[in-house]
């Protein structure tokens, strides 16, 4: 079928609509007619080839939500209209995927960044030239994706579903890391390094948790202010203090919790080190393979864990739900982070992301 897509043609190049054919969908496949797709720096990290992934021609998105148009023969779990969010692939056969964790399943890449099937078949084209697409099992920047049984989640018809595409990746991602990763406490402190999606998400989710104290770290005024209107209790600019030192003296001593969502070593570093003994310290910013920090090894040792954090330690079918539920009772008000652009304007709306106009900008198609 004819569908409408956004392709980069070239590595940090600018994304380009086009018209390309959409194969029908396997046995095991769901089309899904999208209505809305957040951009992640995920999806910018694969245009600038930061990623695994196979050269362009290529179509991203992997924040996608829509609405089921057709199901292969042996799909069971959703049928024509239903309202679903798209996640993650994984192979479901592997040791990790067998422990229920399948955000670290051993053939990850072969189902999220091979840029086909795994069976090496394409799924979009233009003309004769096959096009790199099944960006997580997805390639949702378009009009119309092509998913696994496996990720997607079938979500309730009664809430916008054009908000509901970050649920996939950035907001699962900031909220899991508080609450499955970190499974943190009432009456726990945490610092969150970077409040953008993901770590506005961890501020909400902090809440939601009964954190006490919630400290956002952001170069950005104007995010420093949104994360205390949100609910962080203190925030840091750290172009004017010292997060380091500011953040134990708030907290005297350390927070039991740290969370790095830039992908900057030097700022990774800081969420390390400002950890008191017991303290935990999560990782989610998306770095390109290579980069390397520099921890103080003594520190570490003194009971200090460092981990990294994919995804929030989340069941994309359980944990969607959950939060969709928690924002129809208000009290995981994600949507306020949300920018709406026409899918059109995809490059506008990656400029203003890239500096930092907007927290999340989604795709209306």
């Amino acid at each position: 079928m004819e569908i409408k897509a956004a392709v980069i043609w070239e590595p940090s190049g600018t994304f380009s609509i086009e018209k390309l054919e959409l194969s029908d969908p396997n046995d095991d496949e769901v089309l899904v007619r999208i209505v809305g797709v957040g951009i992640c720096h995920t999806d910018l990290a694969g245009r600038d080839m930061h990623l695994p992934i196979p050269p362009p021609p290529s179509v991203f998105g992997h924040e996608g939500a829509g609405v089921v148009e057709r199901v292969g023969e042996r799909v069971t779990k959703v049928k024509p209209g239903d309202h679903v969010v798209l996640a993650w692939d994984y192979c479901g056969t592997c040791t990790a995927c067998k422990l229920g964790k399948e955000l670290y399943c051993m053939n990850f890449f072969l189902h999220n960044f091979h840029g086909a099937r795994p069976d090496d078949t394409s799924t979009m084209r233009k003309g004769d030239q096959a096009i790199h697409g099944s960006f997580f099992c997805q390639s949702s920047f378009s009009n119309y994706a092509l998913a696994n049984e496996r990720n997607v989640v079938k979500v309730r018809d009664d809430v916008p579903l054009e908000i509901l595409g970050p649920m996939g990746c950035g907001v699962m991602t900031g909220a899991g890391a508080v609450m499955n990763s970190f499974h943190a406490e009432p009456g726990s402190s945490i610092a969150i390094f970077g409040i953008g999606n993901v770590g506005m998400s961890a501020v909400l989710a902090s809440i939601v948790c009964g954190c006490t104290t919630i400290i956002g770290v952001d170069p950005n005024p104007e995010r420093l202010k949104l994360a205390e209107e949100m609910g962080a209790t203190h925030t840091i600019n750290p172009d004017k203090t010292d997060p380091v030192e500011a953040i134990r003296e708030l907290t005297g001593g350390g927070p039991h919790y740290s969370l790095e969502c830039v992908g900057n070593p030097q700022v990774f570093r800081q969420a390390v080190d400002v950890l008191p003994r017991l303290g935990v310290c999560g990782l989610t910013g998306v770095v390109p393979p290579g980069t390397e920090v520099s921890l103080d090894m003594d520190l570490i040792m003194n009971g200090r864990t460092v981990r990294g954090i994919l995804g929030g330690d989340a069941i994309a079918d359980l944990f969607i739900p959950k939060l969709i539920e928690l924002y129809s009772q208000g009290r995981f008000p994600f949507d306020r982070l949300i920018t709406f652009y026409p899918f059109d304007d995809i490059n506008q709306a990656v400029e203003d992301m890239e500096k930092g106009r907007v927290i999340k900008p989604v795709l209306r198609l």
